[in-house]
């Protein structure tokens, strides 16, 4: 008995060591992820997965290592990940790629977009979850984690028109995704926020419409500033710079630009992302500007994620509820993802296989997914929640992992399954 007290004793010595040093939390959070990357990957899993399971374990909830408080203290990391997805995100919306890509592939990905948005937030809204969380959860549905379906192609060598297709849908599909987010966002957060709720007690239907043209106008705002930092990093790259020097001027834009729609109350998302696409058509050779920033982005997006597996409550999934609409978020969403893939290749009249097996490759998701849901707490609108409404973060963000988890699992199955039979079919 005395020596397991003295073992728990040395244990909370170690935890509270950890607890007080950043520095020690950030490079326990990093290695760890690593770890348990390699290990998920001898099952065929990606690598997000373990390191979302790294932040379980060393979470409040299991061995305590890392504390709520500790993670919120690292929200900076969270900032600067979510600015370097959009702007990596916006990269795709390179004009020349979306011409080669066809109707048929624009066609497919809006509408599969907007029939998960509306099935899922649908079902949410059917299972009494309050329609503003709903609508959110209904955006975030809509992303979809390609890594996953275009590792199964290179694994088998696929080649054809459905591969094609594939590609083109899962390129567009998560730019499409973050607008669909940051517009919805932009009109909750709006509507539902601290300063709408005072507009709204004067329950005027004029308040209403204010609102929303309030929320309209900061999505403009945020495309224009990401615009102009576009410009920026292109001008100012478009000189015969050094690799460093581009890096520098790159990064100093990007977190001067997060900064910026912070302080103002603009999304990060859809600046960061209109400062991408501007970049890549202001010229070809913009290309590197990317491939510089590149090396930046696996010990961030790992700590991203692995500080999002700290945010896991294990303990509400033992709450039915949560069980529950998880499960809606699941099953709904795959109707909309498969449904809407389906209508959007008959109406673009894609061959067979596309319509019947494409949608089942769209199931897969993970990063962009948890990476929308912690941007909601990380926004005045999230701690606005945070003082009036707690329980709400917690319940979308365990939603969405829960989805992760499923989908991370039996997606690339599925997925490969899909693209058999979808190749079997051109023969």
């Amino acid at each position: 008995m005395a020596n397991a007290e003295n073992l728990g004793s040395a244990f909370a010595v170690i935890q509270s060591f950890f607890t007080h040093h950043l520095l020690l939390s950030i490079g326990l959070l990093l290695l760890s992820g690593y770890f348990l990357a390699i290990l998920v990957a001898k099952i065929k899993l990606p690598e997000v997965t373990g390191f979302i399971i790294a932040g379980i374990l060393l979470s409040e909830n299991v061995l305590g290592f890392i504390p709520h408080h500790v993670a919120s203290e690292m929200s900076l990391v969270t900032e600067v990940a979510l600015g370097l997805i959009a702007l990596t995100i916006g990269g795709e919306f390179y004009w020349v790629k979306l011409k080669t890509m066809g109707r048929g592939v624009v066609i497919i990905t809006l509408i599969q977009i907007m029939a998960a948005f509306v099935a899922t937030s649908l079902g949410l809204w059917l299972f009494r979850m309050e329609l503003p969380y709903a609508l959110l959860l209904g955006a975030i549905s809509t992303a979809t984690a390609p890594a996953a379906t275009v590792a199964i192609v290179q694994s088998l060598n696929a080649t054809g028109k459905f591969v094609d297709y594939l590609y083109g849908v899962v390129a567009l599909d998560d730019a499409g995704a973050v607008i669909m987010f940051g517009v919805i966002f932009a009109v909750v957060s709006a509507v539902a926020g601290p300063q709408a709720a005072e507009a709204l007690g004067e329950a005027h239907a004029s308040g209403t419409l204010l609102i929303i043209g309030e929320a309209l106008f900061e999505v403009l705002a945020s495309v224009v500033l990401g615009g102009l930092s576009g410009f920026l990093i292109s001008s100012l790259g478009r000189r015969k710079r050094k690799p460093n020097e581009i890096m520098i001027i790159t990064l100093g834009v990007v977190f001067f630009t997060i900064g910026f729609a912070l302080a103002f109350h603009l999304s990060p998302l859809l600046t960061n992302m209109a400062a991408g696409a501007v970049i890549i058509n202001m010229g070809a050779r913009n290309h590197r500007i990317f491939h510089i920033i590149e090396p930046l982005t696996p010990p961030t997006y790992a700590l991203f994620f692995v500080l999002a597996g700290t945010e896991l409550n294990l303990s509400v999934l033992g709450d039915p509820r949560i069980l529950l609409l998880g499960v809606v978020y699941i099953l709904f969403r795959a109707l909309g993802k498969y449904g809407g893939v389906m209508l959007g290749a008959r109406i673009a009249k894609s061959p067979p296989g596309i319509q019947r097996y494409l949608g089942l490759c769209m199931m897969p998701q993970a990063g962009v997914a948890i990476g929308l849901t912690l941007m909601i707490q990380a926004s005045p609108f999230g701690a606005y929640l945070l003082e009036n409404n707690p329980a709400v973060l917690d319940d979308m963000l365990n939603i969405v992992l829960i989805s992760v988890f499923f989908n991370e699992i039996t997606g690339p199955p599925v997925s490969k399954f899909a693209l058999v039979k979808g190749l079997e079919m051109e023969e």
